[in-house]
């Protein structure tokens, strides 16, 4: 099968092969130094980038990147790959899935995370990494003693997340109605007891501010004037909420107060 590469593509192709065949047709080819069927996947150490440098490497994609990549052991005499990188470090998600095709085990892919800084105290990011090896690749290399590496050869699908900012624009829009809504309840709640500056009684019961009992007053004999009468001779208590007013005083010719002198007379006083 003749190889092509990207600009031999023709319009609108998209790459968007499955797990096996991505394996069958690229990764077993790449293995055994056989052409793949286009020539899109380029060949990049991708430890020695961070992902957000990968883009640029690649002549095809746009929300995803594929690459074929060697391993190193982490460790001289291990089988744990090395999966750090310039200022950070990939790590291993979930569990791994088998790939077949038909009844035939040809595979494996890995999930794995991206993380800035050095474990165990990295900062997790968007970028995720879909990493396929073959089934017995690390028998053939294990038995080159001494030497770092592990694989000859993965395929590397990368990715970023795509509802990070949405989920972030969401929880902003939430937040900005839960404190509007929070606002307009508090100004309900101050405007329902807020108090006029002028207390008298009058006011009270022509704004409505005590409910039933302007609503009894209303009825029958009584008006809004709300005509109210002080027993001066009641230990000379006062309500608080009647606006003080000028008063006159009943007197005979000799000074002294006849039987009616100890009423109030003006707009608040009822015989």
């Amino acid at each position: 099968m003749d190889s092509r590469t990207c600009s031999e593509l023709p319009p609108g192709f998209r790459f968007h092969p499955t797990d096996e065949e991505l394996i069958v047709y690229y990764l077993c080819n790449q293995a055994t130094s056989q052409p793949c069927p286009t020539s899109i996947i380029p060949e990049v150490d991708i430890y020695k980038f961070d992902p957000w440098q990968l883009p640029d490497k690649s002549d095809f994609g746009e929300n995803e990147w594929y690459f074929f990549s060697p391993r190193e052991r982490k460790y001289p005499n291990g089988v744990r790959p090395n999966r750090a990188t310039v200022s950070g470090y990939w790590k291993a998600t979930g569990t791994d899935k088998s790939i077949f095709s038909g009844s035939k085990h040809i595979g494996v892919k890995k999930a794995l995370v991206f993380y800035k800084g050095r474990p165990p105290k990295g900062i997790k990011t968007d970028w995720i990494m879909h990493e396929y090896r073959l089934i017995g690749s690390r028998r053939q290399t294990n038995r080159q003693i001494g030497s770092m590496k592990l694989d000859d050869w993965v395929l590397c699908r990368i990715y970023k997340k795509k509802n990070s900012t949405k989920s972030l624009d969401t929880n902003h829009d939430y937040s900005s109605n839960q404190i509007n809504m929070t606002q307009r309840k508090d100004a309900n709640e101050q405007e329902s007891v807020k108090f006029p500056r002028t207390c008298s009684l009058t006011n009270l019961l022509n704004m409505d501010y005590l409910g039933p009992i302007s609503q009894i007053l209303s009825d029958g004999s009584y008006n809004s004037t709300f005509e109210y009468q002080i027993n001066t001779a009641n230990d000379g208590i006062i309500d608080p909420f009647v606006k003080p007013q000028m008063v006159e005083m009943a007197t005979t010719n000799n000074n002294s107060f006849g039987g009616d002198s100890g009423k109030y007379r003006g707009n608040q006083v009822c015989d």
